[in-house]
C-alpha cells in the first residue's frame, strides 16, 4: 500500500490520528495523557500550531489541527517524538511507540469542523469507555462545554463560533450538537475522505488538487490522484441513475442523493438543496438506503450499472 499523501501548505486544518505500534497502548496512565497534552501546548508555543480539539483514548489519539505556518510534519514529529522519548524513557524500552507515520486529512474546515470536533468528543462513549462524553477527562469536550476553564493554547472559539455569538449560547448549541448523537449509529465523517487525503466539497478537493498535488509524484501516490481527480457531478450522477431507473422516481431520488453523498465530493447543503432536504437528512436517506442494499441482489446490481456509467466502478 501506497504512502499517504501529504498536503502541506499555511492556514490549512486536519484530522490527525495516531495508532499504537501493534495497536498497542500508548496512554497507560493519567502521567502519559498529562505529558502527551503538554507537547499539545509546547507544539503550540514552539511551531505556531493551533490546536482546535483533542482526544486521548489509550492506543491512539485524534487531533483537529491548524497549522499557520503550513508546517504539519515538523508539528508532529515535535508531539510523537517527544512523547515517544518520554514513554521509551519511563519504560526502559526502545524502538517504535507509534504504528508508521501518523495520519493527516486535509479538511475544509467550515464544511467539517465541527462534525469532526463531534466525532473526536464522542469517541470516548462509542469505545464503551464513558456514557456521556463529559465524563471523559481527557478529551476538550469540557473545555467546549464550559465544566473546566480552557487552556490558553485551546482554541475552541473557532467551532463554537458556529454555535451561536456569546459565550453562553455557543457552549449550550453546541452541547445539544454531540448529545444529538448520543445512543446513534452514525459514520464517520472521516469515511467520505477522497483518497484518505482530502475531506471536502468537490471545489475544495479541485483546488487543492490543482494547487497542492503535483502530477510528478512518485508512481505510489498515482492511485490516490486519480481517484482526486475523478469526482463526477451530481448532475452526471442523476442522469445516470434516470437512465437505469428509469419511471421510478422515488427509487432514483434515494439512489440518487445516496450517491451524491458518496461519491460527488459535494456539501451536505448543495446535496440537500438540490433535492429539497436539510443537511441531516442527506445523511439519513443515504444510510437508510445503504441498509437497504443489503441482501437486496436486484438493487445492488443497477447500483453496479449505474456506476459503471459514470466511471465509479474503481472508485
Amino acid at each position: 500500500m501506497g504512502r499517504q499523501l501529504r498536503i502541506e501548505y499555511p492556514g490549512a486544518h486536519y484530522h490527525v490520528t495516531s495508532r499504537g505500534n501493534e495497536r498497542r497502548e500508548v496512554f497507560k496512565s493519567a502521567k502519559d495523557r498529562e505529558k502527551f497534552i503538554s507537547y499539545l501546548e509546547s507544539a503550540v508555543v514552539r511551531y505556531g500550531a493551533v490546536i482546535h480539539a483533542y482526544c486521548l483514548m489509550s492506543t491512539h489519539y485524534h487531533v483537529l489541527i491548524e497549522t499557520p505556518l503550513g508546517n504539519l510534519s515538523q508539528i508532529m514529529q515535535h508531539i510523537n517524538g517527544a512523547y515517544t522519548i518520554y514513554f521509551n524513557t519511563k519504560r526502559k524500552r526502545s524502538g517504535h511507540l507509534f504504528q508508521g507515520r501518523y495520519k493527516a486529512i486535509l479538511i475544509e474546515a467550515d464544511e467539517y469542523a465541527a462534525e469532526l470536533s463531534r466525532y473526536i468528543h464522542l469517541n470516548p462513549v462509542k469505545a464503551a469507555m464513558v456514557t456521556r462524553p463529559e465524563e471523559y477527562l481527557w478529551s476538550s469536550y469540557r473545555d467546549y462545554i464550559g465544566e473546566r476553564e480552557s487552556p490558553g493554547w485551546l482554541k475552541t472559539e473557532f467551532v463554537l463560533g458556529y454555535f451561536g455569538k456569546n459565550a453562553t449560547e455557543s457552549p449550550y448549541n453546541y452541547r445539544n450538537f454531540v448529545e444529538d448523537m448520543l445512543g446513534e449509529e452514525y459514520d464517520s465523517p472521516l469515511d467520505k475522505a477522497v483518497a484518505a487525503t482530502i475531506l471536502g466539497g468537490a471545489e475544495f478537493i479541485r483546488q487543492m488538487t490543482e494547487t497542492h498535488i503535483d502530477c510528478k509524484q512518485q508512481d505510489r501516490d498515482l492511485a490516490a490522484l486519480r481517484t482526486l481527480s475523478n469526482h463526477p457531478a451530481m448532475d452526471t450522477i442523476i442522469q445516470a441513475v434516470k437512465s437505469i431507473t428509469g419511471d421510478h422516481e422515488s427509487l432514483a431520488k434515494k439512489v440518487s442523493i445516496h450517491l451524491c453523498h458518496i461519491y460527488s465530493g459535494a456539501k451536505l447543503k448543495e446535496i440537500g438543496e438540490r433535492f429539497g432536504i436539510g443537511e441531516s437528512a442527506v445523511t439519513q436517506a443515504s444510510r437508510r438506503f445503504a441498509q437497504q442494499l443489503n441482501g437486496d441482489s436486484m438493487l445492488n446490481k443497477q447500483i453496479e450499472q449505474i456506476k459503471r456509467t459514470i466511471g465509479l466502478s474503481k472508485v
